[in-house]
């Protein structure tokens, strides 16, 4: 089986297309198109909710209640907001399930991005807010200043959650005759084609992973240093230390 995942995957006719399959590029341009949507929209609405919370302390309520959101079956979900929906939208245009679609994805993705900034801001130190209080700062600057460059850690953690899961649910596009990934998984399936259903799922998992190390990446390169406790070891420094001890 896995000689035959490798075929289907090394074959230059599933990666253009023909004219009875879309091609592995277009429906991977899909498939990146429906994620980067949906992590953008949930980004905007979690995160300023999320530091009004934490900063506050007040309607943590809304993070139990987004975080309750998590249980909702995904493909019921996008199957009742097509009913809903789709009928409003007539001739040639996919939005009436794009929308559903889209939704959908936000819903799963607003719940970690609000859970782990609400608790970034609520865990800095004491200390340094009220050093930056004494220092004159205002309410405002005390956010943008100390607590959200301090809680970028655990935002980015949420951020990279809400990406694979994302990334990992858009499968369901192609419930609703839409693109994406999805699409070799549900043709494989329907064709009892295996090669194809499972080069789907492998094509998603290797997505989600470069997902992952892309985000890993622009954490390392925006988090300070005195924040993420990635400090450059000097073993000099240690060395001179037990020297002076021992004279």
């Amino acid at each position: 089986m896995i000689g035959d995942v490798l075929t289907w995957l090394n074959d230059p006719s599933h990666w253009r297309g023909t004219y009875a399959m879309t091609g592995i590029t277009d429906q991977l341009v899909a498939h990146v198109r429906f994620s980067v949507i949906a992590v953008v929209i949930a980004l905007v609405v979690a995160l300023p909710l999320g530091l009004a919370i934490g900063h506050t302390g007040r309607a943590t309520w809304l993070v139990t209640a987004a975080n309750a959101l998590r249980a909702l079956p995904s493909v019921g979900v996008l199957v009742l907001l097509t009913i809903v929906i789709s009928p409003h939208f007539q001739g040639r245009t996919d939005t009436g399930f794009v929308i559903p679609t889209e939704i959908v994805l936000v819903l799963l993705a607003v719940p970690p991005i609000l859970s782990n900034t609400c608790a970034g801001v609520q865990s800095v130190s004491p200390a340094a807010r009220d050093a930056a209080v004494g220092m004159g700062m205002t309410p405002w600057q005390v956010l943008r200043q100390v607590e959200l460059p301090c809680s970028l850690p655990l935002i980015y953690s949420g951020l990279r959650a809400a990406t694979l899961q994302v990334i990992a649910t858009a499968t369901i596009a192609s419930y609703v005759t839409l693109g994406g990934l999805g699409r070799f998984i549900y043709d494989g399936l329907a064709q009892q084609d295996f090669p194809q259903m499972i080069s789907g799922g492998v094509l998603v998992a290797a997505l989600a992973l470069l997902a992952e190390l892309l985000l890993t990446l622009v954490q390392r390169c925006t988090v300070s240093r005195g924040i993420s406790g990635r400090f450059r070891r000097t073993p000099t420094t240690r060395t001179s230390v037990l020297t002076t001890g021992e004279q």
